[in-house]
This record gives C-alpha cells, structure tokens and sequence, in this order.
C-alpha cells in the first residue's frame, strides 16, 4: 500500500462525480477518481439513438459550454462533451479500475482496486444506478432471449419482439423496434396505461401507435413465464401465451449499496432505502463520506439527475476545505 494519502477519491466518472473533481481541482485538493468501466459508463450504455429530456445547458459542467446541434442533445454528443470536459481540465481519471474492498482503518479509507491500494481522507460515492437492473424473477428470466439493456434496433429485425415496462426506456426501444422492422412489438405493462413522465414529445407518439394496433399492448398485466419461443403473461382474463424471440426487460435499475453498506452508511426504512445524508453538505452519518448525484435517491431512481445534482460538488468540497 502508497503511503501516500489523498485529500479525496470520488467513486464513479460519470458527470456528477467529474463534477466533483472539477471542483477538487479548483480548490487545489490531491484526488482521484475511479470508475470501474469507461468515461460516463452509464451514458456509454444508453441506446445509441438516445436523445435527453432537457437542453444542452442543464448538462454542462466545470463552466464548459455544451453546444448541441438540436434543442436536445444525443447521447453521442454527451459523450464527446464529458470527454471534451475531461481533456479540457485533465481530470486524473483511473478507468477500468474496479474498487474491490473499502473499509476505514485510524479515521482513514484505505481503497482496494484492481491496480492497487489507495489511501484517502475524504470519499465521494458517486456511481449511480444503472449497474444493477431489477429482475422479473420468474423462469426462464435466465436465457439468453431477455435481455434487460437496450443498445439499438437492428440485431432485432424481423424478430417477435416483448418490451416490459412503460417508462421512457421502454417506450423509446418498442417505437424504434417498430420503426426499424421488427416482425412484431409487444408491450407488457403492469399498469393502466402508459406513463405520464414519458417524454412529452414521445407520449403522443406511443399511444397513437398502440391505437392504430402498430405496436401490441397488454395492461394491467405480468410475465409469469418465459419460454425458448414465447412468453406467459397473466391478466384480468387469465393466462396468455404469446409468440416472442427476444425480451427486452426496461424494468429499471438500483444503486449498488455495497460500497455504503461497508462505509457504515445509514441507509433508511422508508420505501426507497434512501441513504442518510445531509441535505446541506452531502455528508452521510460517517465524517467524510458524501454522496453525489443519483444515488442519493436510493431506489427512487428518477428524483436525481445531472441537471439537479450538478451542485453537489460545490457542497462538498465546500465542506470538506472548511475542516
């Protein structure tokens, strides 16, 4: 182990924790940032036709403009923008540097990762939500047909195709499995109706071609089963049996809690496992640790974005210098 101990190491490189060491620079603390796959991984695994919610400028971050070249950006703009942020402030980004163990040793964290051992007086957990995606838990959820990440349409052409869930993921892949020539497009939904946080421009879109029976709908419904050639769902009617190739599973994703659980980090009874943290310095219940960006939510995984959580790093560091 370095005997070297850092002001800071913030875990995760998407926006919110370079955020974070932009804003360590700038008050000239000794950090690093770890991210166990690529820059802004999560973004890098958005389907590739992805457009945001919001403008270009609710994204930037480190005082770098972010230009778009139509009111919502792409996420293949996203991505050249965090790398032109990264480049731009020489952020001492470790990636593909998976954190193994965390654990607190004389008021230190001693971090242990793939390349080595690091000591710090400050940690950030900044990792987001989308590493772990919510399973249907149901038989057959194991074969190689379901899949429960969407990149794009084309290895999907002429196939039967079952998207599960009624948010903006879902919808965005049944619409361009329609566009792009699948066979057949399939919705299974739990609820009464499509979800009323679809993006605004996309909402109209969804219902008129389920109305115009372009895309296949099941309310109120669930899969119980899922087989080589078809899929099981029940409903108020009974049991169904519907032809199918693929299963794309947009049924949403949750934060990895073993890194807090092993920093001591309270973590709530309400419904959400929301963790402990003060609103004002994101600071949890263990001196020096904070928390950045979407894990703050918990399981409510669309309270936090880059566009609301971009001053966590100002909070931080602010707390963290005035001790």
């Amino acid at each position: 182990m370095t005997n070297k101990i850092h002001d800071l190491i913030i875990i995760g490189a998407g926006p919110i924790g370079l955020a974070c060491g932009i804003e360590a620079q700038n008050k000239n603390l000794d950090y690093l940032i770890f991210d166990k796959g690529c820059l802004v991984n999560s973004l890098y695994h958005y389907p590739l036709n992805m457009t945001f919610f919001s403008t270009s400028d609710k994204l930037e971050i480190g005082g770098i403009p972010f230009i778009s070249h139509n009111s919502k950006p792409t996420r293949s703009e996203a991505l050249e923008y965090y790398r032109r942020v990264t480049s731009h402030w020489n952020l001492k980004v470790r990636l593909y540097e998976k954190i193994s163990s965390v654990k607190i040793n004389d008021e230190l964290f001693e971090l242990e990762t793939s390349m080595g051992n690091f000591r710090s007086n400050n940690i950030i957990v900044a990792t987001g939500f989308y590493d772990y995606p919510y399973l249907l838990d149901v038989p057959g959820e194991q074969l190689p047909k379901v899949l429960h990440y969407y990149n794009e349409a084309h290895p999907f052409f002429r196939m039967n195709m079952v998207v599960v869930g009624a948010a903006n993921s879902a919808v965005d892949a049944a619409l361009e499995l329609y566009r792009k020539g699948a066979k057949s497009v399939t919705m299974i939904i739990r609820e009464k109706e499509i979800g009323k946080n679809i993006k605004y421009w996309v909402r109209p879109d969804i219902i008129n071609r389920i109305e115009n029976n372009e895309i296949n709908v099941f309310y109120e419904s669930i899969i119980t089963e899922i087989k080589d050639k078809s899929i099981i769902i029940n409903n108020k009617e009974g049991s169904i049996e519907v032809d199918n190739d693929f299963v794309l599973a947009m049924t949403g994703y949750q934060p990895n809690y073993e890194i807090l659980e092993n920093l001591g980090v309270e973590i709530l009874k309400d419904e959400f496992k929301t963790p402990f943290f003060n609103e004002e310095t994101m600071e949890t219940n263990v001196e020096g640790v904070f928390l950045a960006g979407v894990i703050c939510g918990g399981l409510k995984t669309n309270k936090w974005f880059i566009e609301n959580s971009r001053d966590h790093s100002e909070k931080i560091i602010s707390q963290i210098t005035k001790t």
